[in-house]
């Protein structure tokens, strides 16, 4: 019998899968990467030689007003390291800078001053001026252009009428977009809802380009690159890390350039060939990617590149917060499988509603596997109603899934899904 331990909210739960069974298990190499320096020192390396760009003090010089957009409390970035950093980076070159932290939240509800004193640390939110982005404000927001898509972006005031405008970040597998990091800072990041839905429309989000690993081509990864440049992103600073969510590397410099080095290493830590398996085990990689539903595709898209069709997913994620945003809940409780993909395709671009992308690449899952969801804090007659299958641990879901597959049935675990890069060879 071997023992798993599978991330799950701010710790773990244990998983035994017989040796006959297990077929194969996929880890991320992040934790066997060793970088020689400390996390401080990844950071003020990157800052000191950045890729493509000046030393970000020297573009500082001069420039009055500076926006420094972070991500919000659905993401890992350690900000409470990056942010002291880059902050006293930009007063090197400029003290008197009037400095606004604007925080990425795309489509999420924003994010409490709680969060953000776990996020940023007590100093900067009681010396710094904090914005949170509010997507479904109007006012808040201004018509740059249009995207090669036909989407019209629309930005953050605050990114518009800045003299440098910087992002921070961190780079992994995304289900859609290819890779985290870099211009998703922009846009999802501080664009009004109108522009998010949009770049996640039915059809963006069906094209065979818009998957994990894949840039070139890929629909939503170009209007989010146009965007970002659009808006003159001067400056990026992302990192990567393990699943300590301690950083292993960083990469500061030019928008594209840096975002490529730090893809390409992730890539070569993350990707490796696909397993099939009858069963398939994975989380989200705890929190705080695990905590809601909404957000939990991300793992699952994982696993169904490992899982046969007719097999079994199980996905371990806490649902601390519930089902995430409420058009997504609305969603995927709205029939079956089938149906909701029908309501979905049906839906023009420019009508897109907010959130509908999780549940279409649920729809797209479910329809070839049944997905089991371990938690336990999502009511599990909700995790019913959403077409899957609620279990409270992840033995008794793979005892579930025996049942349905047989005794012999070949396990693949994933314990980080999010992490993962499986490509089919």
């Amino acid at each position: 019998m071997k023992t798993f331990s599978i991330p799950y909210y701010r710790s773990s739960l244990e998983l035994h899968v017989d040796e006959k069974n297990l077929h194969a298990v996929l880890n991320s190499r992040t934790d066997e990467y060793d970088a020689g320096k400390s996390e401080a020192e990844l950071v003020r390396q990157a800052l000191e030689t950045p890729i493509g760009t000046p030393r970000l003090r020297e573009l500082a010089k001069g420039k009055h007003k500076i926006v420094l957009v972070t991500s919000d409390h659905t993401r890992a970035v350690p900000s409470k390291l990056t942010l002291p950093i880059l902050l006293e980076e930009i007063r090197a070159g400029n003290p008197d800078a009037d400095i606004t932290i604007l925080i990425a939240t795309g489509l999420h509800r924003p994010t409490t001053e709680e969060e953000q004193r776990r996020m940023f640390g007590n100093n900067i939110v009681d010396n710094e001026k904090i914005v949170v982005n509010q997507a479904f404000v109007d006012e808040d927001f201004e018509q740059v252009c249009t995207l090669p898509s036909g989407a019209e972006l629309w930005v953050n005031k605050l990114a518009l009428h800045c003299d440098l405008l910087i992002t921070e970040g961190f780079i992994e597998p995304h289900f859609f977009a290819g890779f985290s990091g870099g211009r998703k800072s922009i846009l999802p990041g501080i664009c009004n809802a109108t522009t998010v839905n949009e770049n996640h429309s039915y059809k963006a989000i069906s094209s065979p380009y818009s998957t994990t690993g894949v840039l070139e081509h890929n629909p939503i990864h170009e209007d989010m690159v146009y965007a970002a440049r659009a808006v003159n992103v001067q400056f990026i600073l992302n990192v990567a890390l393990n699943a300590e969510k301690k950083v292993i590397a960083a990469f500061a410099g030019d928008l594209e350039q840096a975002h490529a080095e730090g893809v390409a290493f992730v890539r070569s830590l993350a990707q490796c060939p696909s397993v099939t398996g009858d069963i398939v085990i994975t989380s989200n990689g705890g929190y705080p990617l695990d905590q809601n539903l909404y957000q939990s595709p991300k793992a699952v898209a994982t696993a169904e590149a490992c899982c046969r069709d007719g097999g079994v997913i199980i996905m371990c994620a806490s649902c601390c917060d519930g089902m995430g945003g409420t058009h997504f809940e609305k969603l995927i409780v709205k029939g079956t499988v089938d149906e909701i993909d029908e309501y979905l395709s049906k839906i023009p671009p420019k009508e897109t509603i907010p959130e509908q992308w999780c549940a279409q690449i649920f729809a797209r899952i479910l329809k070839k596997h049944k997905i089991i969801l371990v938690t336990t804090y999502l009511d599990h007659e909700l995790v019913r109603k959403a077409n899957m299958i609620p279990a409270s641990s992840p033995d008794e879901a793979l005892q579930m899934a025996y049942e349905m597959m047989g005794s012999d049935a070949r396990v693949v675990v994933i314990p980080d899904g999010v992490a993962v890069l499986a490509v089919k060879e």
